[in-house]
């Protein structure tokens, strides 16, 4: 586990103190780990809005059911169980790229 046991001050005035708390609470993000994130190099994004949540929470469930459907398919041999395990592969697929799109920061040039 990683510790952190270096501390550093940092001297700011109002408006930058004020760019960096808007900043954070657009990400989601302490100011402490925005900060973190900034000088690993990467650029944090903006915290999705609900709608995101909604379309996560939804995909999962899909998923949920197909693996449900495959195994009881498989179970009494009556569908084709590959295909519904390239099925669930893709969209296991589509929810981390729509993860990555929305959430995960990217690497600052």
């Amino acid at each position: 586990m990683k510790t952190r046991n270096i501390k550093k001050q940092v001297w700011m005035n109002k408006s930058e103190a004020l760019s960096l708390k808007r900043k954070a609470k657009k990400t989601g993000l302490t100011e402490a780990a925005l900060v973190r994130s900034l000088v690993s190099g990467y650029e944090p994004k903006e915290k999705p809005d609900d709608r995101f949540y909604d379309a996560m929470r939804q995909l999962t469930a899909i998923g949920n059911s197909m693996k449900q459907i495959a195994r009881k398919a498989n179970a009494l041999g009556f569908i084709d169980a590959q295909y519904y395990k390239q099925q669930a592969e893709i969209l296991q697929i589509f929810r981390l790229k729509v993860r990555e799109h929305f959430i995960l920061p990217e690497k600052a040039e």
